[in-house]
């Protein structure tokens, strides 16, 4: 019997030696498998209990149980350690400064024409000039009547020109951003100083110098004493 309890603390100092020596969880587990594995120093000390007198096998018994606890314990409080250590090293890898900024997502950028369009604005509003607006519908005579434009003049030909039927009062698509400045003028007394930008529409055949719909950009000045010069 001695000869087997010194076997099984031969095995257990060896064990708990092999679970200190361990670096990592990867070597804690060939560890595991050496001192509690098949092949094992403790498991050929305990297939001895088979060879204790009946009257011993309980004390020696308990013993080897005692030994393989204590063994299972070290693994579990030493894998503990690793994995603890290998958890804050993955934060410390994986921490997000949340007082950076963010990485820049592209947005890409304005139309070559509203560049365009937004530039001649700031030139005339640095001059002073304010910026009308007006409706893409338009009435028949503001596009035309207002502008003095003759009824057979062949801009008002349904060939040339967007109509849009079942309204009370004629209506079309506007051909030109001139209506914008009938709208100014009526709107405000001299003197007045606008830019009147949009899209306009046209029945034209698309090809590489026409489209059916472009932009515009009208000025309107009002005022007395203006001449020629002010252009």
């Amino acid at each position: 019997m001695d000869d087997l309890i010194e076997r099984l603390e031969e095995a257990r100092r060896d064990g708990l030696a092999k679970i200190a020596e361990a670096s990592d969880l990867l070597a804690l587990e060939e560890a595991r498998v050496r001192v509690l594995g098949r092949k094992s120093s403790l498991s050929a000390a305990r297939q001895g209990l088979k060879d204790v007198p009946q009257d011993q096998r309980k004390e020696v018994g308990k013993r080897a149980n005692e030994i393989s606890a204590e063994i299972e314990q070290a693994l579990v409080t030493r894998r503990e350690i690793f994995t603890a250590a290998e958890t804050k090293a993955r934060w410390e890898r994986e921490r997000i400064d949340v007082t950076l900024p963010g990485a820049p997502v592209p947005v890409g950028s304005l139309h070559l024409l509203t560049q365009v369009l937004w530039q001649i604005i700031d030139i005339f509003t640095g001059l002073g000039y304010k910026v009308a607006e007006g409706p893409d519908v338009e009435y028949s005579r503001l596009n035309f009547d207002a502008l003095n434009t003759p009824y057979e003049h062949p801009s008002r030909s349904p060939v040339d020109t967007f109509y849009i039927e079942g309204q009370g009062e004629e209506v079309c698509l506007r051909s030109q951003t001139s209506p914008i400045q009938i709208r100014a003028m009526e709107a405000s007394e001299p003197p007045v100083y606008v830019v009147c930008p949009g899209r306009v529409y046209r029945r034209d055949t698309v090809d590489a110098t026409h489209t059916n719909q472009f932009f515009q950009m009208e000025g309107l000045a009002v005022d007395n004493d203006l001449t020629m010069a002010d252009l």
